[in-house]
């Protein structure tokens, strides 16, 4: 199984409860597919670069999960139905041994 991270950039309008309940969801999904929730990082609050849907503030999230690569389009596609989470993105990350392919 390949490991991941994924960096969430959810709505500031979102009380705790809510913003809890919507990573549930995706951790739930993360298990369906056959995959194992590692690590829910919460960055909390920050300001953004650029105004997104008139806010220039969001509540940042980091999971790292392990899973096969079909899970990854799963998680994407539940992340693209939420309406609260603005933006994110997926990266693999490295396993122990493995060169990193630099040029």
């Amino acid at each position: 199984m390949r490991k991941f991270e994924t960096m969430l950039l959810l709505s500031p309008e979102l009380s705790g409860e809510a913003r809890e309940e919507a990573l549930a969801v995706l951790t739930g999904v993360i298990e369906r597919e056959g995959g194992k929730a590692l690590e829910s990082d919460h960055w909390g609050m920050r300001d953004l670069a650029y105004p997104i849907r008139k806010h220039t503030r969001g509540y940042y999230v980091r999971l790292v999960y392990q899973g096969p690569p079909s899970l990854v389009a799963e998680l994407e596609r539940n992340i693209r139905i939420h309406e609260h989470f603005y933006r994110f993105v997926t990266v693999r990350l490295e396993e122990a041994g493995e060169e990193a392919d630099v040029q």
